[in-house]
């Protein structure tokens, strides 16, 4: 089966577009269904073209926003989307039997811890009205009504990824909001937000260079600061960190204006020096939470872990005793492909009638078969639901 998972992410920069077969046979596998394997067949960050990128980023801002342009942002998304896929599968010459996409998450509201609403955009319509395929989306949604967090669901790709550890290890992922997947021997898995991770570090970013860049490249910019102790101080004040996990959060929270709040009482304060401290706090608080869970490896993926700066800080906060690696060693996915793979891990598992979420991961009730579909251009018709979960899913060659 060949699965598109499509993913924007809170950085709102690009759709990430992985082509995914999954094979669920024991005689391949060797492990009398127990495993799902999966072979990348196309990997893409597609950018977006700039009038699309600054709609979404405005309707992430905290200012209430028309709702002709939500309306807009949710049809050229899905626009978008179906060409960016189609362009893929040209290259690649393969037809997917199913599409997953995650859409651009703009709002994920939450009072006191618990999660109220949660919202993607990026008309599924479209892609499947383009391709003919099938369209799996809004996978969040009922995980938050079995008031669970909705996020992050990344957790059950790492769980089966990972299989049983030695040692507790934290799969980590630097998107905008940093989370962390912990496992650890003869615990049940546990999922939850740390942070932002590029969402301050990307406000300042655009400010210093004037609109120029998005985000931090190379780290450059923080590196030619210095890290304020009291501002970092200031912010690490922030409640969130203290909450208990399962927790989630996002740029309703993580804005320019919170960001703001702290730097107008720091008005000397350098350019440089805000982001060196920013940067410094995404690194304090993955290693806190690290640290909270007796942590001895982690293993990072997303597009924080191409910014050097960032990454040195962390393996400074982690300390010698762990050792910090990446999804590209550690399983052989590259870091970009990880959460569009889980997409389609989730698509799988929904076709197949299994559940996406477990309530360890996220806190809900109960498990939740993740999403709604959307018919391509003939019948909608499911297999017989499967009668067990896959327990590993292995990664293999091309």
């Amino acid at each position: 089966m060949i699965i598109a998972g499509l993913m924007t992410g809170t950085s709102a920069d690009a759709l990430d577009v992985v082509l995914a077969e999954f094979v669920h046979d024991d005689t391949a596998l060797g492990e009398e269904n127990t495993a799902l394997g999966v072979r990348i067949l196309a990997n893409r960050e597609i950018e977006f073209d700039d009038q699309l990128r600054r709609d979404i980023l405005h309707l992430l801002e905290p200012a209430d926003v028309p709702l002709s342009l939500l309306s807009s942002v949710d049809a050229r998304l899905g626009r978008f989307s179906a060409g960016a896929l189609q362009q893929v599968c040209a290259e690649v010459g393969v037809d997917c039997d199913l599409i997953v996409s995650h859409g651009q998450t703009v709002r994920h509201d939450i009072t006191d811890g618990v999660v109220t609403s949660t919202l993607q955009i990026g008309q599924p319509a479209w892609i499947a009205e383009a391709t003919g395929a099938p369209v799996l989306s809004d996978v969040r949604a009922r995980d938050v009504a079995a008031c669970g967090q909705g996020a992050p669901l990344v957790g059950i790709l790492d769980s089966l990824l990972l299989g049983d550890v030695e040692a507790p290890t934290a799969v980590l992922n630097l998107g905008g909001i940093a989370n962390i997947t912990v496992l650890a021997p003869e615990s049940d898995p546990l999922a939850f937000d740390t942070g932002p991770a590029n969402a301050l570090i990307d406000v300042l970013a655009r400010r210093i260079t004037n609109g120029e860049e998005d985000f931090d490249r190379d780290g450059e910019l923080a590196a030619q600061g210095r890290v304020d102790d009291k501002l970092l101080g200031q912010l690490l004040a922030d409640p969130y960190y203290r909450l208990p996990a399962p927790k989630s959060t996002g740029k309703e929270l993580f804005h320019a204006d919170y960001l703001d709040r702290f730097l107008s009482a720091r008005s000397s304060l350098g350019e440089f020096d805000a982001i060196a401290t920013v940067t410094a706090l995404t690194a304090r608080t993955v290693s806190d939470a690290c640290h909270a869970h007796g942590i001895t490896t982690v293993i990072a993926s997303g597009g924080g872990t191409r910014n050097p700066t960032l990454l040195g800080r962390l393996a400074s906060e982690l300390g010698p005793g762990v050792t910090l690696t990446s999804t590209d060693k550690a399983f052989g996915l590259p870091e970009g492909a990880k959460e569009a793979l889980l997409m389609a891990l989730l698509g799988w598992l929904s076709w197949n009638g299994l559940a996406g979420t477990e309530p360890n991961l996220t806190g809900a009730a109960h498990p939740s078969i993740a999403g709604r579909l959307s018919p391509g251009r003939g019948p909608l018709t499911l297999p017989d639901p499967l009668a067990a979960k896959p327990t590993r899913l292995r990664m293999l060659d091309r």
